[in-house]
């Protein structure tokens, strides 16, 4: 790799030293769960370039990556203008699932979040998931450390979700990939929250995609809240299509 990338490779991990931006804070001066997100899938695009798997990998062979699950634990407060180190790995594939893991540390070297995420590809025409035998040959990983251990859940759905709202994508919301980028789920989620349910920290993130979005669609908004915890779904034409959990 390059020494003018903005990652850093130790083994089989990589590292970004970064500032928390203003822009990727809420109005209490803290990492967004969104914000972390954004940090994460820019980390991981340069992760994954630089093992041969990346978005120029795949893409000569028509296909991308698409995530379909992802769990954030935010274990301390994490602020404008803190330095930072985030890392990531790769840890082996399941199936059809691809696994990639986070940590982000403070200055002091003590993990301040910590994230597991799981991925398919899909082929870039059918959007279809697809298994490239070429790929399964480069993600080959031995005895993977683990940010959390357990893969990112399947959010268990309470029955009675009161509708919410509703969302119309935005072409500014679509990544290169075609569809909605996957933080947009989360501050959809969020953003039909009530403004008091929102002034305390996320402590764990839970994200859950079963069909992509794009241009102008329409999305209907459905939440539950019990104790300190929101579940929030979107559907498409009444099937589901994401669902976030968030535990405050």
């Amino acid at each position: 790799m390059k020494d003018t990338l903005p990652v850093h490779q130790e083994g089989n991990k990589f590292r970004q030293e970064l500032c928390v931006p203003c822009y990727q804070t809420d109005r209490q001066g803290l990492l967004k769960p969104s914000g972390f997100m954004d940090m994460a899938q820019e980390i991981a695009y340069w992760a994954a370039d630089a093992m041969g798997f990346g978005y120029d990998g795949l893409h000569i062979h028509h296909t991308a990556w698409a995530m379909t699950r992802l769990h954030v634990q935010f274990l301390q407060p994490v602020r404008w203008r803190n330095a930072v180190t985030l890392f990531t790995w790769h840890k082996g594939y399941s199936g059809i699932s691809f696994f990639r893991d986070f940590i982000m540390q403070d200055e002091a070297g003590e993990t301040v979040i910590a994230a597991t995420s799981s991925w398919v590809v899909i082929d870039e025409s059918s959007r279809r998931m697809v298994k490239p035998e070429e790929l399964l040959q480069l993600v080959k990983v031995e005895q993977p450390d683990h940010a959390i251990v357990e893969p990112a859940p399947k959010i268990i759905l309470p029955k009675e979700m009161k509708p919410a709202g509703e969302h119309t994508v935005s072409s500014t919301e679509i990544d290169i990939n075609g569809h909605t980028n996957n933080a947009y789920y989360v501050v959809w989620a969020i953003g039909c929250l009530p403004t008091e349910a929102t002034l305390r920290p996320v402590k764990d993130l839970y994200v859950n995609i079963s069909k992509e979005t794009t241009d102008s669609e329409c999305v209907q908004l459905y939440r539950h809240h019990s104790d300190n915890v929101w579940v929030v779904e979107g559907r498409l034409d009444g099937k589901p299509c994401f669902s976030v959990k968030l535990c405050y």
